[in-house]
């Protein structure tokens, strides 16, 4: 059969007289849904929902590529009046998020650049460090592969932060280079000099780079991945840019450095402004070496504020993203049918049509997102924002959109919905904000349960400010969507009477599915495809409970008549067999690590870090449950609670492992701490930065902090190079300091600004993944700010404590036989 026309002329019955009874005479036959306990729809319309996930090791765009292409080559067989459009779209957020790092990859790229032009004032002199960036870049492309990186956010990232740090190398070669070619020396000769003065610093450079990232890279869970990609990028830009400085670099500076007969205005101009920066600088490093111990007491005043400052710090695992679209979670009163949730999300694609800032949005009927079953009284709402470059205004960014959400739905008494931003890496839970599982890990019962998820949802309430000046909590809303007491028909079937009256468990099992749901038969072939043929009751005998009683099922077969011949199967009403009972009971219990749970959504209040927030939920409940009960995180929660600690016990690897290759390189137990305390100057710097932005110390803050700390060695190991190399050459130690420092000052500020610069574009990011890139941004920032002004001064200082505490004991520095020094020259 073809057509359901057919299935109606099928004969049920016939009797002696001709008399026919058809199918079509005790049913409605139709075409219709394969299920009805759910629906969809796609802004207001009926559609068709297709989900489509993309399989590991995939890439996202190319999956949603080829997809739209399939679709296009499907689009011409649609029925008339059919269309298809595809108003969820995750990789929409990739494919935006990159093309903003990308834009932000160039505005670094010029900044840096301009930066090298006002210190030099030579155009020849910048194509030297210009053409480090495009060499380093490819090269990092080529070893991605061969590390198992895609081009990614963090990658991305790694390479924008790289270009500041790519043309250090180079900046240093070229401006000592110029150096000497101003005092009079040929290009080829001055950068051979150079060379000598600057492969030691180079080399310490590249080595405590590497030393500091790599160790990153062994880190486990989520928090590795991302390290991983991270720092293994900026390790291997690191590396090639050492071989670029001390291959290429040099051949150009020799070729295309050229002495300058006339200074231009703007040279003059610069140097009116520098000079007396530089001489200042130099005066001030004289004076502060004659109380040396005065100022180690202000560093040590420094370091234990910044201790303080990072420990109060708000802490957090990822920031929240505006990733283009918005979750939300609908349920209505325990039982509702789905012609009532049908009639609510009515209303609610009424109150989505007329709000600001929404392209488009789909609902799914019938299903909840947060337990991830099937209900008739849920549903899950996705809503997808214009995009980002339509909404630049304040009043169209995604907080504020939210809101606006939150209120329209609030109106909406008939059920409880709660507005979920995603989560900030697709996959870490179902939303963002936190979840927490509470279990009953000793039976006590799901009514207790239940009981006590409200007690923690009721704490929470009570603990929001009720007036403009009560202080705030941390925690904005939290609920749960577990229910003990859903209201369902229980049949209580006294199997010892089906059995002495012949009724099989079977049967009856059987006529319940094909009176209250629906029971399978065959399929059929229409419109070239297979469709299943179902019986089901119709509406009208499903909605009373006590027609289950009138329900008749076959009793014993075999039994004989009186003339002895064999009866027809009797009919049994259900009645006989069994009592209808109305009880309470959850409507589906879901378990976390075996244990039943009630699974906790919530929100941190704007402007609390998720950190306070998982801490002061963890104060509630341990307050709040028994001891029968405990609670687990999940999700991006439990990533956060994984990895705390961690981020300090990095923080301490990276700077023990710049301490040990100092070590190799000076020869020294003790030197290397000249270079190592500048560490607590970046942090203050990052701590400032990122407490005065309101941010949290979060992922990217902790990535940042990683770099800082190589930075921040960078600039010291530019000065204590050099001090070191004019000890040797007979120098006092605080002659040594001071004319270091005065000799650095030009490339460590000239490098520094660069990266500063550099990451500007990211503090002041807009648009898909703004968030991650201003955190990272914000805290690599004040990190350099603080590197640089304080370090330049606190740096000779601490050479020339390190060095004298060396020599009270060693005595001065003696060249061994054979060993020759460089002496650089003022």
């Amino acid at each position: 059969m073809t057509d359901e026309n057919q299935f109606g002329d099928i004969i049920l019955k016939s009797g002696g007289r001709g008399q026919t009874v058809y199918l079509r005479d005790v049913a409605e036959v139709k075409l219709g849904a394969q299920t009805y306990d759910s629906f969809s729809s796609r802004s207001g319309f009926a559609a068709a929902n297709l989900l489509v996930y993309q399989l590991p090791n995939s890439n996202a765009l190319d999956v949603a590529k080829r997809v739209r292409d399939a679709m296009e080559k499907i689009k011409p067989s649609l029925p008339p009046g059919m269309e298809y459009s595809i108003p969820f779209d995750t990789t929409k957020f990739v494919e935006s998020a990159i093309h903003e790092v990308y834009l932000t990859l160039g505005e670094a790229g010029a900044l840096v650049l301009i930066v090298i032009l006002v210190f030099l004032q030579s155009w020849r002199a910048l194509l030297v460090p210009a053409t480090t960036v495009p060499i380093t870049i490819i090269g990092a492309f080529a070893f991605m592969p061969f590390l198992g990186f895609s081009i990614n956010l963090l990658t991305l990232f790694g390479l924008i932060l790289a270009i500041g740090i790519v043309v250090d190398d180079a900046i240093v070669i070229v401006e000592n280079a110029s150096h000497h070619i101003e005092k009079g020396e040929a290009p080829r000769e001055a950068t051979i000099k150079a060379m000598a003065e600057v492969t030691g610093p180079v080399i310490s450079i590249t080595l405590v780079l590497m030393a500091v990232f790599i160790p990153t890279a062994f880190m486990s869970g989520i928090t590795g991945q991302m390290y991983r990609q991270f720092a293994l990028t900026i390790a291997a830009t690191a590396f090639i840019s050492a071989v670029n400085a001390l291959t290429l670099k040099p051949a150009q500076c020799a070729l295309w450095l050229r002495p300058v007969a006339k200074k231009s205005v703007f040279s003059r101009f610069f140097d009116f402004i520098y000079k007396p920066i530089e001489h200042a600088y130099s005066w001030s490093i004289r004076q502060l070496l004659k109380v040396w111990w005065a100022v180690l007491l202000v560093f040590l005043l420094v370091a234990l504020l910044t201790g303080w400052l990072y420990q109060r710090t708000p802490t957090g695992f990822l920031p929240t993203e505006d990733q283009g679209y918005i979750i939300i979670a609908v349920q209505l009163p325990d039982s509702a049918s789905l012609d009532r949730t049908t009639e609510l999300v009515d209303k609610i694609n009424v109150a989505f049509r007329d709000t600001p800032g929404v392209e488009n949005w789909f609902v799914l009927g019938g299903f909840s997102l947060l337990d991830g079953t099937a209900a008739p009284n849920a549903a899950t709402a996705f809503i997808a924002w214009k995009d980002w470059k339509h909404r630049t205004t304040p009043e169209l960014q995604q907080d504020v959109l939210v809101k606006r959400v939150q209120m329209e739905l609030s109106q909406m008494r008939e059920a409880f919905t709660l507005v979920l931003v995603p989560p900030s890496i697709q996959g870490l839970g179902l939303a963002g904000g936190f979840q927490m599982q509470i279990q009953d890990r000793e039976g006590v019962g799901l009514d207790v349960l239940q009981e006590r998820a409200q007690a923690i949802t009721m704490e929470v309430a009570r603990r929001q400010p009720k007036n403009p000046g009560d202080p705030p909590t941390n925690v904005a809303m939290v609920s749960s969507t577990f229910r003990a007491g859903v209201p369902q028909v229980y049949l209580n079937i006294d199997r010892e009477k089906a059995e002495k009256m012949g009724v099989k468990m079977n049967d009856i099992f059987a006529t319940l599915q094909a009176n209250l749901g629906s029971v399978y038969v065959n399929d059929f072939n229409k419109f070239g495809r297979t469709y299943q043929v179902r019986v089901q009751a119709d509406a009208s005998f499903r909605s009373d409970t006590s027609i289950i009683r009138r329900l008749e099922v076959p009793g014993r077969e075999g039994m004989e008549g009186p003339d002895g011949k064999v009866l027809q199967r009797p009919r049994v009403p259900l009645g006989t067999l069994l009592a209808t009972e109305v009880q309470v009971g959850p409507q589906s219990i879901i378990r976390y690590n075996l244990y039943p749970t009630a699974q906790m959504q919530g929100v941190s209040t704007p402007g609390a870090s998720s950190g306070d927030a998982l801490k002061e939920m963890e104060q509630i409940a341990a307050q709040t449950l028994p001891s029968t009960m405990g609670f687990e995180w999940t999700g991006i929660a439990y990533q956060e609670q994984r990895v705390t600690g961690e981020a300090l016990f990095l923080y301490l690897l990276a700077v023990f492992l710049v301490y040990l290759v100092l070590a190799a390189l000076y020869e020294s137990w003790l030197l290397p701490f000249a270079v190592i305390l500048v560490v607590p100057l970046g942090l203050l710097g990052v701590v400032l930065a990122v407490n005065y932005r309101g941010f949290d110390n979060n992922i990217y803050t902790q990535i940042g902090i990683v770099l800082i700390i190589a930075l921040a060695s960078k600039n010291a190991i530019l000065i204590v190079e050099f001090a070191r190399e004019l000890r040797l050459s007979g120098k006092s130690i605080r002659e040594s300091a001071s004319d270091a420092a005065r000799m650095r000052f030009r490339p460590i500020i000239m490098t520094s600004f660069a990266f500063i610069l550099g990451v500007v574009p990211l503090v002041f990011a807009t648009g898909a993944g703004a968030a991650s890139r201003q955190s990272l941004g914000t805290a690599v920032f004040g990190g350099m700010i603080t590197s640089t002004v304080l370090a330049v001064f606190f740096v000779p200082v601490f050479y020339v404590a390190i060095q004298s505490l060396i020599e009270l004991k060693n005595g001065p520095p003696r060249m061994k036989l054979g060993e020759h020094h460089h002496v650089p020259s003022l």
